[in-house]
């Protein structure tokens, strides 16, 4: 077993940028060698905004949140959520799947001892999800508007890029926590499971945050994906500017920060973990 004493970051990520693309094209060999993952995820996602379609024959308007002066349609509310809360479950379960699978076909430690960064390993498992994952959104939010008559603001697109710009970091540092985990105790996707639904239960997705006791909705109100989810509905359902979501969107970047910071602390420190006890390519 090699246990190498390679360098603990590696090489900065602006040095190696290069070495995205291929990282990307890796992963979109896979998801061509699956084809029909395309077709049932967005039949899942047709689906679900069918249900959610009727359930909303059944909710009081009244109980929507009051936007800009007017109610949106359950449909339209829900329908963001729904995109965002997709959003957020694909690029977390991603980072730790990725490395979970390394982990699982051995190739994890060859990949540790390249020299390549920490960073540039991270960044590059996400590299493909980072232009599929708001494709897909995008696509998803436009077929809930042909189906379902939602209307998209474009005036809000501004504001709603740059509401998912700083989101993805958040979400990605959680990721690279999870992972993290996964690297210590070989198993993740009970914790990424977990996460997903805790931070989108509690960032009004499905439903309004009104609709908790008093002292709950207070601290989901400061969830980053709540702020993140009001903020993208805004900007999508009532064409809010980037002006108008600037203290949300300082909420995310500062968690964001705090998150990454984190992430890649407990990473490096589960790398070296495994170094010392000879562990890295066991599974």
């Amino acid at each position: 077993m090699t246990t190498s004493t390679a360098r603990p970051g590696g090489p900065s990520l602006l040095s190696e940028l290069h070495k995205l693309p291929a990282f990307a094209r890796r992963d979109l060999l896979l998801k061509l060698s699956y084809r029909t993952a395309f077709l049932t995820d967005a039949v899942s996602l047709v689906m679900q905004s069918l249900i959610f379609y009727f359930v909303g024959k059944l909710v009081d308007p009244s109980k929507i949140p009051l936007e800009n002066g007017g109610r949106n349609p359950y449909v339209a509310y829900v329908a963001v959520g729904i995109a965002l809360a997709a959003f957020m479950a694909l690029a977390l379960s991603r980072v730790t799947t990725v490395i979970e699978r390394e982990h699982l076909i051995g190739t994890l430690e060859s990949l540790l001892v390249t020299p390549t960064g920490y960073a540039t390993l991270q960044l590059g498992s996400v590299s493909f999800d980072l232009l599929y994952v708001p494709i897909r959104t995008a696509l998803f939010l436009t077929l809930v508007s042909l189906l379902y008559g939602v209307t998209i603001s474009l005036a809000g697109l501004p504001a709603a890029l740059l509401t998912l710009l700083v989101f993805i970091p958040f979400v990605w540092g959680l990721g690279i926590i999870c992972a993290a985990v996964v690297l210590t105790f070989r198993r993740g996707a009970g914790l990424v499971a977990f996460f997903a639904t805790l931070l989108s239960f509690g960032s009004g997705a499905y439903f309004p945050l009104a609709l908790f006791p008093d002292w709950i909705e207070t601290v989901v109100r400061w969830n980053p994906v709540a702020v993140a989810m009001r903020d993208l509905r805004a900007a999508l359902l009532d064409g809010a500017s980037i002006i108008d979501v600037a203290p949300g969107l300082l909420i995310v970047a500062v968690s964001a920060v705090v998150t990454l910071s984190v992430g890649v602390l407990a990473f490096r420190a589960a790398v070296a973990r495994e170094r010392r006890n000879g562990t890295i390519g066991l599974y």
